[in-house]
């Protein structure tokens, strides 16, 4: 099993299979853009156009899940487009725990059960994917994007 198996949704309401990404190494994040942790945006934005050529997609997923997001899919990714500048690719609102929960987030929480708890306790909580398409670790949303940096450099060689 792997994140490849996952079927997602852009917030232009066009879904796709993660395997869209195999052989990239990812930076998957729960996001909302009236948390206090939403100016990590700039640095998430700053790690994609860093390596991207190097192959590294930052993919958000936002939720409301703790009342810190709008409430429409379109208006979420343009606010983090126009206020952030955010380039890599938004997805639909989506719940990240419980049995509403994106099955994507169910993967994610399970392959890093016991690193910060099982649930996702907090938006902009982030996992970094290897090209093989398996978690190799969880950041808490505290965590500055850019403290990620020697973990991604590992990934992208």
């Amino acid at each position: 099993m792997s994140i490849y198996n996952y079927q997602v949704t852009l917030e232009n309401g066009e879904t796709y299979s993660l395997e869209k990404y195999k052989g990239h190494p990812l930076l998957i994040v729960n996001t909302a853009t009236k948390c206090g942790f939403a100016p990590q945006f700039k640095q998430l934005e700053e790690l994609y156009e860093d390596y991207q050529d190097q192959g590294l997609v930052v993919l958000g997923f936002p939720s409301n899940q703790f009342h810190q997001e709008v409430d429409d899919d379109a208006q979420a990714a343009a606010t983090c487009r126009m206020t952030y500048g955010v380039s890599f690719p938004m997805h639909t609102i989506q719940n990240v725990n419980g049995e509403d929960a994106l099955p994507l987030f169910k993967y994610l929480t399970d392959e890093t059960q016991g690193v910060l708890g099982s649930s996702i306790k907090w938006n902009f909580t982030k996992f970094l994917v290897n090209r093989d398409g398996q978690v190799v670790k969880r950041y808490a949303p505290k965590t500055n994007p850019l403290k990620m940096k020697p973990e991604i450099e590992k990934l992208v060689k």
